[in-house]
């Protein structure tokens, strides 16, 4: 009788950790990067526009954004990450920009932390997703447990991350992935939300995009290698040698997030397509948008800013799309669609 609440003390416990790890520790990779430092846009210095009539505004998922920004999935479970996820929330409804979620498999197992989740009251125009990780769809997850997250915050579509590196590394970790891909594909077909399909770091190629997509899943998350290394994350928590010597070797493991783009958009030229993974300025943003993606994720640049308060999320929100208007500006684009298809962008030899 037992065993769930000391399971939910020990996910809840892992929240806290991640939370405390990710703002305290040097947990970013240093020998991989994005690649989007490989581009760079042709600079017009007569864009011939007038900069009040650009114009960022977006859809995703058959839903209107003011900007083609997503706050990654990151958090929930503790008292903090209810905070943080409120000051987020507020600012995406603001900026009418998405929102995820960090892993909701805690507020199954311990339904009291729902409400550390259930951000849609702040912000109730707001494209939302849910989030589990596709791994617990082999550990007697299934689809009454993810129609339970997405009510709870009352989702627009639901996350399925994919971690094996982060789970090989994690104490404690869930590392059968056999036969995942056949119980992706019936939760596909009977969630009646779309499903996206997210890496958490270490990128998804092209291949498996494909098989991905195959199975019914609507969209992709790249969150490609060169950002946050969950595998850094979990050395710090390491309860043994092993783990800790895994964390630091594998601390650089995965696919850059512009090549992850640039594959999966040849091969797929109509997916709404999601790149996240080390970006950290609206530059950043404006280049993943121009190599393909529709809207680009950040996570840790919105996560410091929401520790510190709401007005620091608001303030790094209008800095982001000052950044990608600028790009726009100094291009002579006046929309995305103008960006992706102007030729601005030029790969560095």
């Amino acid at each position: 009788m037992n065993a769930p609440t000391n399971i939910s003390a020990q996910t809840q416990n892992r929240k806290a950790d991640h939370i405390r790890i990710c703002l305290e520790e040097d947990v970013q990779s240093h020998q991989i990067t994005n690649g989007l430092e490989r581009y760079r846009f042709t600079h017009s210095c007569l864009p011939e526009l007038n900069h009040d009539d650009i114009d960022i505004s977006t859809t995703f998922l058959g839903k209107h954004l003011g900007a083609p920004l997503l706050i990654s999935s990151m958090t929930g479970g503790t008292e903090q990450a209810a905070i943080i996820n409120q000051r987020l929330a507020q600012v995406a409804q603001r900026y009418k920009i998405a929102m995820g979620v960090g892993s909701q498999r805690v507020a199954v197992e311990k339904p009291q932390v729902a409400d550390t989740f259930a951000v849609r009251k702040y912000a109730p125009d707001v494209l939302l997703f849910a989030n589990l990780g596709a791994v617990q769809l082999n550990y007697k997850y299934g689809l009454d447990e993810c129609l339970r997250v997405v009510d709870i915050l009352e989702a627009d579509a639901l996350i399925l991350h994919i971690n094996p590196l982060q789970e090989c590394i994690q104490p404690k970790g869930d590392t059968n992935f056999r036969g995942l891909l056949d119980k992706i594909s019936d939760l596909c077909s009977k969630l009646p939300v779309p499903v996206i399909a997210k890496e958490v770091g270490n990128g998804i190629s092209a291949a498996i995009a494909q098989k991905l997509l195959a199975a019914g899943v609507a969209a992709i998350d790249v969150a490609g290698a060169g950002g946050t290394s969950w595998a850094k994350v979990e050395s710090e928590r390491a309860e043994n040698p092993l783990q800790r010597r895994l964390g630091r070797t594998f601390a650089d493991w995965g696919l850059p997030t512009a090549e992850c783009i640039t594959t999966i958009r040849a091969m797929a030229k109509d997916v709404p397509l999601i790149a996240s993974g080390g970006l950290r300025h609206g530059l950043d943003v404006a280049t993943a948008i121009a190599l393909g993606a529709d809207i680009a994720g950040l996570a840790m640049p919105f996560l410091q800013a929401a520790a510190t308060s709401e007005t620091a999320v608001a303030e790094l929100a209008e800095v982001l799309i000052a950044e990608i208007t600028t790009v726009l500006f100094c291009t002579g684009n006046a929309s995305l669609y103008q960006l992706k298809h102007s030729g601005s962008l030029q790969r560095i030899e």
